[in-house]
């Protein structure tokens, strides 16, 4: 690493707590804010302003535009950052939109959408999938190919395209439905991040250039956090909660498509958000993204927990999950998500036999 990338990934925090302060000041000016209110269960008092991923995703783009010489020499292509660049200005834009009008879900999908078929369009993908039971798996079967530019194919891959958009869809859902609690999808993000980067520095994947991009991504993260801890003033919105999952989907995809090790790290978000959404549409027979109080984070709160204490333990939990994806094998790694599953149902368990209003 030069000394020019070292300084850009210690320059990305302080970007992104400078340029928080003037979001948050802006928001309010606007009048984008987060207004409690009795129909809408939020747990926060008082309007807070939204819309602080914007911060985020300026800080870690400025980050990526002061490395681009050094990251774009190996794995990661120039057609990878711009698409990725212009895939995140599209999340900012869906993103903050949302926040100000309270879009439909059928219309808050679109920008996320969008985003996806981007990076897709500039070539990042997911062509082979581990398998633990015997030879990999291929998904770059029925691709074609539209056009070259400078000998580089453009086209589509049909199922490995699909299984990137499932993925990431996944991803930028699971981080959009967890964002309950002040700093929980930040402090998620960091840890997330971190693990790639370590994941990318060692020799079994030795990508250097994602783990600088994971590296920014924690520090973007970290800035924020500082005014996102509890009691926050300043919320991610729609656009940073969205962002969260996607950077995190499109560098685990970098990192020698690691998506076993990313399935570990957010193991119980992921899990949390198939068991509540099953539940409301099989069970409850209504939409997947009606509000309710079955999150895990909201059975913690519920249960006694404070905001602060329910964002540590769901830290530990992440930390030791993600310990697991960096040091196991294949076979492990599956072994290590059976458990991740037997944990959410003996938390969920215990949760249901000490039930109470929240301590906050």
């Amino acid at each position: 690493m030069s000394l020019l990338t070292l300084i850009s990934v210690m320059v990305v925090p302080i970007l992104s707590v400078l340029v928080t302060v003037r979001v948050r000041k802006i928001a309010q000016q606007v009048q984008v804010l987060d207004i409690p209110t009795e129909e809408s269960k939020k747990i926060h008092r008082t309007p807070t302003p939204l819309a602080g991923g914007v911060a985020v995703i300026i800080a870690w783009l400025c980050g990526v535009l002061l490395v681009w010489p050094e990251i774009t020499n190996g794995y990661v292509l120039p057609k990878h950052l711009v698409g990725i660049m212009i895939a995140s200005l599209v999340i900012v834009v869906g993103g903050v939109w949302d926040d100000v009008k309270n879009l439909k879900p059928h219309m808050q999908i679109l920008a996320p959408l969008t985003a996806i078929i981007i990076v897709i369009m500039s070539g990042i993908g997911v062509s082979t999938l581990t398998n633990p039971f015997g030879a990999p798996i291929s998904l770059e079967g029925y691709r074609v190919v539209f056009f070259s530019i400078h000998g580089i194919p453009y086209g589509i891959s049909l199922f490995a395209d699909l299984f990137t958009l499932v993925w990431l869809l996944g991803m930028m859902y699971t981080t959009k439905l967890l964002d309950g609690i002040d700093g929980l999808v930040s402090s998620m993000a960091i840890v997330g991040a971190l693990f790639l980067a370590l994941l990318s520095f060692t020799t079994r994947v030795n990508q250097p250039e994602t783990g600088i991009l994971a590296l920014m991504l924690a520090g973007a993260f970290a800035g924020f956090l500082i005014f996102n801890w509890h009691p926050a003033s300043i919320f991610l919105g729609e656009s940073g909660s969205l962002f969260a999952g996607f950077s995190l989907g499109v560098l685990s995809i970098f990192s020698g498509a690691k998506i076993a090790t990313t399935l570990l790290i957010f193991a119980l978000p992921i899990l949390d958000v198939m068991w509540v959404i099953g539940r409301r549409l099989f069970v409850e027979k209504r939409s997947p993204f009606s509000g309710d109080r079955l999150h895990l984070h909201q059975r913690l709160l519920d249960a006694g927990f404070s905001q602060r204490q329910t964002v540590v333990f769901l830290l530990s939990l992440t930390v030791a999950f993600g310990s697991c994806g960096l040091l196991f094998e294949t076979k492990q790694k599956l072994i290590a998500l059976t458990v991740a599953g037997l944990c959410m149902i003996m938390l969920g368990i215990a949760l249901s036999w000490k039930r109470k209003q929240p301590v906050d």
